[in-house]
């Protein structure tokens, strides 16, 4: 049954009681304060959380000039891996496969045939083992083993999908790092740190964060800068969906109530450029004068805004901080050259704010950090959206619905077990084939 025109108005009608207890005229001044006064030296209990690399700045492109700018890396190469989502079954196991696939611009299609495919098992009888070895498939393109996740009482879902995935796609980075001449840029950040944040859900999962077999996982992400750095090549993540909540908390933590429920939302209000005349502005003077073609308070479209580089330290990325152990991997270089810096920009064609990540190893060096802020940018402007290395990648490694409905028939023949199905799979309609 849909809702009654009445039942819409009345609804809509609620918006008109919570927009007159927001004032985002205060909100912009905050967001400037917050900019000038704390992020040049974020701290959180005595640690530098977020401070600069180099330049504390906010800057901004014109579209058409970055999307029409020469690239500085002639070739770009893109990874990502898809997962079936972690599936229980009657029997007890709770699975999940992981599947990934790198790209290159220009296209390299030798190099897009190969896989890496990794099935992660969770089985509540402690006696079984379903450990595998690497084998190879389809000629040598296709790499594939089964890995036993360890036991845990809660979180089996999240403890398969986020060791499948990752370890699917730190192996297949490595295995294939000699393939990229200039540049790779992984989907997402460029750590695992899905794992770096079971410590801060359960103390069970921060205690199976250290060990082997997830801290093998991780060490793969270690190995692949240091082999990056030996060979000189930068190696960055493409966040589409940043998530990161370590400045607004730190905030709150020195008693400032932030308005943002995350860092993305605070970037997107210091990056958003309005109309002045009468738009809400950053607290920073980067309103723009009034134009007669835009309306009053209209976004302006035709820039995209960027920040300079920080450091990051805290939540997620404080497992690589220099003064932490990273779960007790062994560091061949300065502990200080893993740690992770970032940049945001924004798009005002689609509102959507991204984060590019990369190790300080490659970020110390300023030619290279502009050279990654110029790719980023002409990417961006181009596409209207990921760059396009990172966007093939996607579109290899995603596994569509109808794959992941036969693949789970598929492990019911062989364990000769149903799915285990909720009222939501009946309610929402979700494909068995």
């Amino acid at each position: 049954m849909t809702l009654d025109p009445i039942h819409v108005e009345n609804i809509a009608r609620l918006a008109y009681g919570i927009a007159g207890d927001v004032d985002t005229t205060d909100h912009d001044d905050l967001a400037g304060t917050v900019w000038n006064d704390w992020l040049p030296d974020l701290r959180r209990d005595g640690r530098t959380v977020i401070e600069p690399v180099d330049d504390h700045e906010r800057r901004r492109a014109q579209i058409d000039d970055a999307a029409l700018a020469a690239r500085p890396f002639e070739t770009v190469h893109g990874l990502d891996s898809g997962t079936i989502n972690p599936t229980t079954f009657k029997n007890g196991l709770v699975v999940d496969v992981a599947h990934a696939a790198m790209a290159s611009e220009p296209t390299d299609l030798d190099l897009h045939r190969d896989r890496t495919i990794v099935a992660t098992v969770h089985a509540g009888d402690s006696t079984a083992d379903f450990d595998g070895e690497w084998t190879e498939r389809d000629e040598g393109h296709t790499r594939q083993r089964v890995l036993h996740a360890p036991r845990v009482n809660r979180y089996a879902e999240g403890v398969v999908h986020a060791l499948a995935l990752y370890l699917a796609e730190g192996t297949h980075a490595l295995y294939h790092a000699d393939r990229v001449d200039d540049l790779l840029v992984l989907d997402g950040p460029i750590y695992p740190k899905e794992l770096f944040t079971w410590d801060d859900r359960n103390p069970e999962l921060g205690a199976l964060a250290r060990e082997a077999k997830p801290r093998a996982v991780v060490e793969n992400y270690v190995r692949l800068v240091e082999r990056f750095v030996e060979r000189d090549v930068p190696l960055v993540g493409f966040v589409k969906n940043p998530s990161s909540g370590t400045v607004v908390r730190s905030l709150a933590r020195e008693g400032v109530e932030p308005p943002w429920p995350d860092d993305t939302a605070l970037f997107t209000r210091l990056l958003e450029r309005r109309d002045a005349d009468g738009g809400p502005g950053d607290g920073s003077g980067t309103e723009v004068p009034g134009d007669e073609t835009r309306a009053v308070g209209e976004r302006v479209d035709d820039e995209i805004t960027f920040t300079t580089w920080f450091h990051s330290r805290g939540g997620a990325d404080e497992t690589m901080a220099a003064d932490r152990d990273a779960l007790g991997i062994d560091r061949e270089l300065a502990p200080a050259l893993y740690e992770p810096t970032f940049m945001v920009l924004y798009d005002p064609r689609t509102d959507v704010t991204y984060k590019l990540e990369a190790p300080y190893a490659f970020t110390r060096d300023r030619d290279t950090r502009e050279r990654l802020t110029r790719q980023v940018l002409a990417d961006v402007a181009a596409s209207r959206g990921p760059p396009e290395a990172v966007a093939k990648a996607d579109e290899l490694a995603r596994i569509a619905a109808t794959e992941k409905a036969a693949l789970r028939r598929a492990f019911e023949d062989r364990f000769d077990s149903e799915q285990q199905s909720t009222y939501d799979d009946h309610r929402w309609g979700k494909t068995r084939l």
